[in-house]
């Protein structure tokens, strides 16, 4: 793992309880200890933190939590409660029924996804919402983009498996997808992009280059556009290298939207564990500042500290 956040040494659940609620249960809400505890325990600690405050209490830590703070702060601690598989569908429930269909989020979430990850996000969802992810993209979404959400919420990409002998024939598909963009192409695209195994499609990158004598975003940007075209490019970019497709959303979430705050929470708690590390390094790398300057220069307060805390930094990031 190249996380930020890992398990902490000389874990007291109960004593991590007890401060907590010392925190939330005074005069004023005590939130750098929320911070100090919250962001420095991974995500399995915190849920045993939960269970221990439920015994010493009797009451929900997330409940606590709503209640006693608001904004941007609230959604971070909040955000850092849930189980990896319930945050994201937490988020994808809240991307399709809020006011404002999410389409970023969903293009997020289900483009960079295992199979795995998808089938436990599609059942905690079923278990939050009492109702079926895939029902929910059908009904709020149209279009190749609501299929290929759909094709990928199946979560029945192949493993491991890779056919050099048919990559020129999937390669030609996606070259003949761009040049003739009727329905039929635009399925077949989408069909290979969100079932081939990501070696597969590493070797048909490669032939598709061979080929057009183009790359495969660059062709794919020209020939399509609107949700449609940032989700296949966002399937590609994740083939090709994860961390560099959440180093360039992040960057676009800070730079582009005068800091899109919901993306930046979203892609710090889902990345934390996994390779938030490796983000923070092609981020810096990409784009000269660290990710770390960047969210100090735009963020402030509790908030600022929080996301700061999440992403750790290294000296040279200060």
């Amino acid at each position: 793992t190249q996380g930020t956040i890992l398990p902490s040494p000389n874990f007291n659940p109960i004593m991590d309880a007890q401060l907590l609620g010392g925190a939330l249960q005074g005069i004023s809400c005590e939130k750098d200890v929320l911070i100090e505890i919250l962001t420095q325990r991974c995500n399995s600690q915190r849920l045993m933190i939960a269970e221990a405050y439920r015994d010493m209490y009797g009451r929900d830590l997330i409940t606590d939590l709503k209640e006693n703070l608001s904004h941007h702060f609230k959604e971070v601690m909040v955000g850092l409660m849930y189980p990896p598989a319930s945050y994201d569908a937490h988020e994808l429930w809240h991307a399709l029924k809020g006011v404002d269909t999410e389409e970023k989020c969903l293009i997020d979430i289900l483009a960079s996804r295992s199979n795995m990850e998808i089938f436990q996000m599609k059942e905690a969802y079923l278990m939050q919402y009492n109702t079926d992810l895939q029902q929910d993209i059908d009904s709020e979404i149209s279009g190749h983009f609501r299929d290929t959400l759909m094709n990928l919420a199946q979560g029945t990409r192949m493993e491991g498996y890779a056919d050099p002998s048919t990559a020129a024939q999937d390669a030609m598909i996606l070259w003949e997808a761009c040049q003739q963009k009727t329905s039929e192409h635009k399925n077949m695209l989408q069909m290979i992009l969100c079932n081939r195994s990501h070696q597969q499609l590493w070797m048909v990158f490669q032939e598709f280059q061979n080929i057009s004598g183009q790359d495969i975003v660059d062709a794919i940007n020209e020939c399509y556009d609107g949700y449609f075209q940032e989700l296949l490019v966002a399937i590609v970019l994740c083939i090709r290298d994860k961390p560099s497709y959440f180093a360039y959303r992040l960057y676009n979430a800070i730079h582009d939207f005068g800091f899109h705050n919901k993306t930046v929470i979203r892609i710090l708690i889902a990345r934390s564990e996994t390779d938030l590390m490796n983000i923070r390094q092609r981020y810096k790398e990409r784009y000269g500042k660290s990710l770390f300057h960047d969210i100090k220069h735009f963020a402030s307060g509790h908030y600022e500290s929080a996301l700061l805390a999440i992403c750790a930094g290294d000296t040279e990031d200060y």
